[in-house]
């Protein structure tokens, strides 16, 4: 197995990606602070996380969580004696959901022939953001500002963004993927495309060429506009079903064929696109 390192993409802005779900955390280094972004699946990941950040720098360190997913924050407990910034909906949706959430992720490991995984898992505190926003809002790292961007409801209704403007780089936690489809099974269909549009033309990503996705490998700005676009015929191929007043998951399914999605996320899509209007 490979050796899990840190990869610096500019000037004192590294990514780490793990083989767990090909994950990215991302720390970016301060002259007084540094900013960890996510904390991986439970608490061993996240203090081996820490570990590796201390490898790196001795600064005070500030944790966001990019949303309320399992393998984005339930690494918080190694770093509970930080600061630890989210939207407040990850926060609300993190207190709503996160036993769930862990009781279908040992489910899975133990019908895999996981238990140790399973008993990590169990045995993680799950620790809440404290620092809330629901604006943009920049952090002072010392000689440089990190900004923390919202720009709507995409792959979940919290998603926060972090901005390194002065190297043109954006964490876009899960609004991107690589490697894989964007994950639908809580998300916006409808929305997304419209949001990761936002969030190009904000002032702090508006330059920026270095996006890190939540999952898969770093890409450029035009992986994110060719995304964006496809989510956006998706969501227009749907919007023409559901004005037919007789929409249903398998017709809206086939609508979206030859986009490049997957059936299984083109039907996600559609029963979630469903929910949301009842």
């Amino acid at each position: 197995m490979t050796e899990v390192t840190w990869r610096e993409v500019a000037p004192g802005v590294h990514v780490r990606r793990h083989e767990e779900l090909k994950l990215n955390c991302g720390l970016v280094v301060g002259s007084e602070r540094s900013l960890v972004v996510d904390t991986r699946s439970y608490r061993s990941l996240g203090q081996e996380l820490l570990g590796s950040v201390r490898e790196i720098t001795a600064t005070e360190l500030v944790v966001v969580n990019t949303h309320a997913h399992y393998d984005h924050c339930f690494g918080n407990v190694a770093f509970r004696d930080s600061q630890i910034y989210a939207h407040s909906g990850a926060a609300d949706d993190l207190r709503r959901t996160g036993e769930h959430q862990r009781r279908q992720v040992v489910e899975h490991l133990r019908s895999t022939d996981r238990g140790a995984l399973a008993d990590e898992v169990e045995d993680t505190e799950i620790v809440l953001p404290f620092y809330l926003v629901e604006d943009d809002t920049v952090l002072d790292l010392g000689d440089r500002g990190v900004e923390l961007l919202f720009a709507g409801r995409g792959h979940t209704d919290h998603d926060l963004s972090v901005a390194v403007p002065d190297v043109g780089v954006v964490f876009a936690g899960d609004l991107v993927e690589e490697g894989a489809d964007p994950a639908m099974e809580d998300a916006y269909p409808l929305e997304w495309a419209p949001t990761l549009s936002a969030l190009l033309d904000k002032p702090a990503a508006g330059l920026a060429d270095t996006w890190v996705p939540g999952h898969g490998r770093v890409v450029d700005r035009s992986f994110v506009e060719s995304q964006a676009g496809q989510l956006a015929a998706m969501a227009e191929r749907f919007a023409e079903v559901l004005g037919t007043g007789i929409a249903g998951v398998d017709s809206l399914a086939n609508a979206g064929r030859g986009l490049g999605l997957t059936e299984d996320t083109l039907r996600l899509a559609a029963v979630r696109t469903l929910e949301l209007r009842h």
